[in-house]
């Protein structure tokens, strides 16, 4: 399911549900699968962007490390073909949590419309 994180201080942001749940999860809601609707208060702003740079930190250092074991291969991989890393897929959702924290109004999502 393809969900939208809405804010009045930033644009639309959309997500499939499987990637929002591991943001969700990071951030300490612990679902076992993505609700369809739901809220980031204002108030919990500053915690949920604090936990996602934390996370964004962790999973810099480990691609560090896991970078090192790898740089003798001389294959190369075609830039299409690689993962999209955490840090690239969460950064527009946590660009609207930083505007939405300095507006100080909440993060809204639900599912997205079809078209």
């Amino acid at each position: 399911m393809l969900i939208v994180f809405q804010s009045k201080a930033a644009a639309d942001v959309l997500m499939f549900s499987k990637h929002a749940l591991t943001i969700m999860q990071v951030i300490g809601r612990p679902y076992d699968s993505m609700p369809e609707r739901g809220v980031i208060t204002h108030d919990q702003l500053p915690d949920a962007i604090e936990l996602i740079e934390q996370a964004i930190a962790d999973a810099k250092h480990q691609d560090n490390e896991d970078g090192e074991a790898h740089d003798d291969e001389d294959v190369k991989v075609h830039p299409i073909a690689e993962p999209v890393s955490f840090r690239q897929r969460v950064w527009p959702l946590l660009t609207m949590l930083r505007a939405s924290r300095e507006k100080n109004v909440d993060v809204v999502w639900e599912p997205a419309p079809r078209w």
